[in-house]
């Protein structure tokens, strides 16, 4: 069983090996994040060529060399005796990995996830049904639309107002609950005061 974390990423070193469309999609997901990644395959799909200035991409074989101080892993190959290996090396130098075609030997999974600015929604299904996950997302998507990015971050600037000018903690619980049946324009009038 996987349990649910946020890492921040800035300054972990995160290797993905493979350049297949697997490779690619997780690579995607992490410059969601401003998180450049270093990519090491033989050959890419042409969708590496589109985002190549965002990654660090090493054409060539798997060799430790590329993990050995990497804190995030993924093995994403066409080879599962390769990504077995990688594996097995990451479990043992204590790394974050993921093997994308060994549930068992990955310490950490990806979920699906809806990211609106600071808004970030995730749902897994533990790898049991990454159709389930996916469809769920794109559900999420529709609720939860771009507006929302504004929303956060106008909810997280009152929240810091509210913070600082009320010391009364029953007070402040109480207006920081109120916020959330605001309106975006009920809102910006308060930032704005």
């Amino acid at each position: 069983m996987f349990y649910p974390i946020n890492l921040k990423i800035d300054d972990m070193k995160i290797v993905i090996i493979g350049g297949g469309k697997v490779a690619y999609r997780k690579c995607m997901n992490f410059l969601a994040f401003n998180k450049k990644v270093l990519v090491v395959s033989k050959e890419f799909v042409k969708e590496f060529e589109e985002i190549k200035e965002q990654v660090e991409i090493v054409k060539g074989a798997y060799n430790e060399k590329y993990i050995k101080d990497a804190f995030v892993v993924v093995a994403a190959t066409n080879n599962k005796e390769v990504n077995r290996e990688i594996g097995i090396y990451c479990r043992q130098y204590n790394k974050l990995v993921n093997v994308v075609d060994d549930k068992d030997l990955s310490n950490f999974t990806v979920p699906s996830f809806v990211k609106r600015g600071d808004l970030l929604l995730s749902v897994s299904t533990g790898g049991k049904s990454p159709s389930l996950s996916r469809k769920i997302r794109k559900d999420l998507e529709e609720v939860y639309d771009d507006s929302y990015e504004e929303y956060v971050e106008l909810l997280g600037q009152a929240r810091e107002m509210i913070i600082e000018n009320t010391s009364d903690i029953k007070e402040r619980r109480k207006r920081l609950k109120e916020l959330l049946d605001l309106s975006f324009d009920e809102l910006r009038r308060i930032i704005k005061l």
